[in-house]
């Protein structure tokens, strides 16, 4: 699976350079205390992605993966929720916190109920 954590990386990349690449609004701290935020949660995200290893079971591994992909959301839209303004953006970020924390129990339950791979 070298292809698919290698596109996962570039993308985590490409996040990275966008973020890094956004107008910050100028000198501003508290921009640049978001950006900072926003780089250290995709940061985490992809730390969490990577740190369980490919099983080889598709259903595992998707569960693996989604849960430190959903927990990205999460910390992104928390993000938001601490430095944005914008309430129409506010309310997306509090649906992604509802929505993905509800879909990270799902996977966790899912995960309690199987017998992990070898």
């Amino acid at each position: 699976m070298p292809f698919s954590r290698t596109f996962l990386g570039a993308a985590v990349v490409s996040l990275g350079l966008l973020l890094g690449a956004a107008p910050s609004g100028g000198p501003d701290a508290t921009a640049q205390s978001a950006e900072q935020a926003f780089m250290q949660a995709a940061e985490k995200m992809n730390r969490g992605m990577m740190a369980k290893p490919m099983v080889g079971n598709a259903d595992e591994d998707f569960a693996s993966m989604m849960i430190a992909h959903h927990q990205g959301a999460i910390d992104m839209a928390n993000v938001e929720l601490q430095y944005g303004t914008d309430p129409e953006l506010r309310a997306v970020a509090q649906k992604v916190i509802d929505d993905q924390t509800k879909e990270i129990e799902t996977l966790q339950r899912w995960q309690k109920g199987r017998t992990p791979v070898q």
